[in-house]
């Protein structure tokens, strides 16, 4: 890839990840449940876009051994609190991060999209800076090792939800998370296929 392409290409990304942002806090700061899963889930979907697009690039190499300084953390305790008091029920989930070590991980949606956010916020922090080499290197990073395992994890759990609401299929989950989920999407998603 040339400098141009990287150029264009970490716009394209950091353009990606600065919506997913964006629009996290948005759902977060309205606090609508019956809406949240639904927007999530097109979120998450949208993000794990780029984030297979990265996975697909040969790998980045950041210009220095040791990642430069660009500030502290962005604080998003208030984010993730927003979005476990909103989820409730659903906020809790299994999952298996490794299918290749197939141990089941107890989570939580609102923990793992802080998480995913804190990881593409760093990234984007960088690219901000005008290091793209990092930036890039960072999102392709953290997405194989971490926020891309979480975003796949976080996406199958919208989804069962949302299925659970459209078709009442049945899942394997207790009965207050199923009506929690219910309740959150009293009629707000269109039961046609």
């Amino acid at each position: 890839m040339t400098e141009v392409e990287e150029s264009r290409f970490g716009e394209q990304i950091a353009d990606s990840v600065e919506s997913f942002l964006l629009a996290l806090r948005a759902i977060a700061r309205e606090g609508n449940g019956a809406q949240a899963v639904s927007l999530l889930l097109l979120e998450i979907s949208q993000v794990l876009l780029a984030g297979a697009r990265l996975g697909a690039q040969n790998d980045f190499s950041p210009r220095e051994e040791y990642q430069p300084d660009v500030g502290p953390e962005a604080d998003i305790d208030e984010l993730r609190l927003r979005l476990a008091e909103m989820l409730g029920g659903v906020d809790a989930y299994s999952f298996v991060f490794d299918p290749y070590v197939p141990d089941l991980v107890e989570s939580r949606l609102s923990d793992d999209m802080a998480s995913i956010a804190i990881d593409l916020e760093n990234g984007l922090r960088h690219f901000r800076a005008g290091n793209v080499e990092e930036a890039l290197w960072w999102w392709q990073f953290s997405y194989v090792n971490s926020w891309g395992n979480l975003a796949g994890a976080a996406l199958n759990a919208l989804l069962t939800v949302v299925a659970h609401d459209r078709f009442d299929t049945d899942f394997e989950a207790n009965a207050e998370a199923v009506a929690v989920a219910d309740e959150m999407l009293d009629g707000q998603l269109d039961p046609r296929p």
